[in-house]
């Protein structure tokens, strides 16, 4: 039976993405054994295989034997790891490239309040390593996977288009990831601008489906497991805070565009449009269309700070991106279907 990540390369293989654009070219990925950096990594290597592109992927981890694990199935490949800290000072690259993404990033809210210093540093220092390092390769193009958390507290009302940001509350330490993100953003623009880089952001919605990494404990991911075991869904806030979404699969797409389509300096929002509800009714959709019987949504809010993102009502508009030819094909019903057939296949492994 194929599996359903196969299934989602080989519709993307048959997509709009324009893959002959990158034959014989070097990628390099940071953040590799993170969910996107992993499934761009994995989509084209699957795409080297099928289609013989000649490509040549340098993937920047931390941890070895996690990415032999993660890429087990797709070794020997014409893939190498990059081992280093981003932000040390330790990223040392001996080829050139000619394509980066930048996908590592902190990502667990407790880390951003437990560490926002480190947060910070993490965001500009390792984007300034990469930025560096695409303009000592003169990479052709560079993509920056920023998020829709920059946008803040909208002050405008109705869809958020990219040049729409709001308010940041600097007080709050959580605020370390969205104005890290803020600052990196315009550290991109900045070496563009005095470096000739062409470098584009990439503001991603919540991105889940198929693919997900082991140990994955994202809302989207606990409420996938909670319909798979029949358990009610939990919620430790009230879920009033307004969710954008897009398929992991359709995310990989509009990055690569971007690559080859997207204007330098410019801010991309990669979002489906339809895939926009409250937390909460996420929760009720998938226990509707999931769950077992018995099963309900469960508000049980902790007395500790988890670290999570203030409540906001964010809509965000893909206009700009649906521009350059990208459209989103998985909704939210068949994301979660995707994503629960993805769960039980590694739990029949």
């Amino acid at each position: 039976m194929q599996s359903i990540l196969t299934k989602d390369f080989d519709e993307l293989l048959n997509s709009e993405l324009d893959l002959e654009l990158f034959r014989n070219k070097t990628f390099f990925i940071t953040g590799a054994t993170g969910l996107i950096g992993s499934l761009l990594t994995r989509f084209l290597l699957y795409a080297d295989k099928q289609i013989g592109l000649n490509l040549r992927i340098l993937a920047l981890i931390r941890n070895q034997e996690k990415a032999q694990r993660l890429y087990a199935d797709y070794l020997p490949a014409p893939l190498k790891f990059v081992v280093a800290e981003l932000g040390q000072g330790n990223l040392q690259l001996t080829e050139k490239v000619d394509y980066i993404i930048h996908a590592a990033a902190v990502t667990r809210s407790k880390q951003m309040v437990a560490d926002p210093v480190g947060t910070i540093h993490t965001a500009l220092w390792g984007t300034d390593e990469v930025l560096r390092t695409a303009v000592e390769s003169q990479a052709a193009a560079m993509v920056y996977l920023s998020s829709m958390e920059v946008y803040g507290q909208p002050t405008t009302t109705g869809q958020i288009a990219e040049t729409d940001l709001g308010y940041v509350d600097l007080s709050n330490v959580r605020s370390s990831y969205p104005e890290g993100k803020r600052m990196s953003e315009l550290l991109c623009n900045s070496y563009a601008e005095q470096y000739g880089l062409r470098v584009m952001t990439a503001r991603l919605a919540q991105v889940f489906g198929a693919g997900v990494l082991p140990g994955e404990n994202r809302v989207f991911a606990q409420f996938a497991r909670s319909a798979m075991k029949g358990e009610d869904i939990v919620l430790h806030t009230t879920g009033q805070s307004e969710g954008n979404y897009v398929y992991t699969t359709d995310a990989i797409k509009a990055i690569l565009m971007l690559l080859q389509n997207g204007k330098t300096k410019q801010a991309y929002n990669v979002a489906n449009e339809d895939s926009h509800l409250a937390i909460k009714a996420m929760a009720e959709l998938v226990v509707a269309k999931f769950g077992k019987p018995h099963t309900r949504v469960v508000i049980d809010i902790p007395t500790e700070n988890m670290g999570y993102a203030p409540d906001v009502k964010l809509w965000l508009s893909s206009h700009k991106l649906q521009q350059l030819g990208w459209q989103p094909t998985i909704g939210l019903k068949e994301s979660y279907a995707r994503l629960i057939q993805w769960l039980q296949e590694q739990e029949d492994k």
